[in-house]
């Protein structure tokens, strides 16, 4: 929807349908903060990632590796093995408006041995900016749930970075449990 600003300029509005029917009256969609920046698409699609989006999978992982202030080492050629080599090692699901990519979910394998139960780790989770605070997330997290449990999974495991309080709150409201930290984890190079 299209509607001019206070300075006369032309600005794109979204609001979410729960916020639509709980509008005061009198109230414009300014008066509720509901602008943002990019406009948002009218339909998305979370399915599987296929070879044509790796590139802008790598993006979206520099793009996450930046927010930590890690180094990308990821190349075209190992996501493609590790995506949809003989022995695909992990899964990504995407969350696809047509035009671009908006999100992903990268999902791993886990074993819990002592208990003998299949889990998945949601490995990354990313949204672009301008499309956070929209629904993708939590599509992207209800899709790898799916995911998880028609692979026989019995749970599904996330971690956020200590001071990540947003992410935290974001995986409890996805009814995620926290869990405490209970020791040490090694690293040891093969290469």
């Amino acid at each position: 929807m299209f509607i001019t600003g206070r300075q006369g300029a032309a600005k794109v509005l979204k609001q979410s349908p729960r916020r639509c029917s709980k509008r005061r009256p009198g109230t414009t969609m300014t008066d509720d903060h509901d602008e943002i920046s990019l406009e948002r698409p009218a339909l998305m699609t979370i399915r599987r990632a296929v070879e044509t989006d790796i590139p802008q999978l790598l993006e979206m992982i520099g793009l996450l590796a930046a927010f930590h202030g890690d180094a990308v080492e990821a190349s075209a050629e190992g996501l493609k093995r590790d995506l949809f080599g003989p022995a695909p090692w992990v899964t990504a699901l995407v969350a696809d408006s047509g035009a671009q990519l908006l999100g992903y979910a990268l999902l791993t394998p886990l074993y819990r041995a002592q208990q003998g139960k299949r889990g998945m780790d949601l490995h990354h989770l990313f949204v672009r900016d301008g499309h956070r605070s929209h629904g993708v997330g939590q599509h992207l997290i209800a899709r790898a749930r799916d995911f998880a449990k028609a692979a026989g999974c019995a749970y599904l495991s996330v971690s956020a970075a200590t001071g990540n309080t947003k992410a935290h709150q974001f995986y409890q409201q996805m009814e995620f449990v926290a869990r405490p930290v209970t020791g040490m984890r090694y690293l040891q190079s093969l290469a």
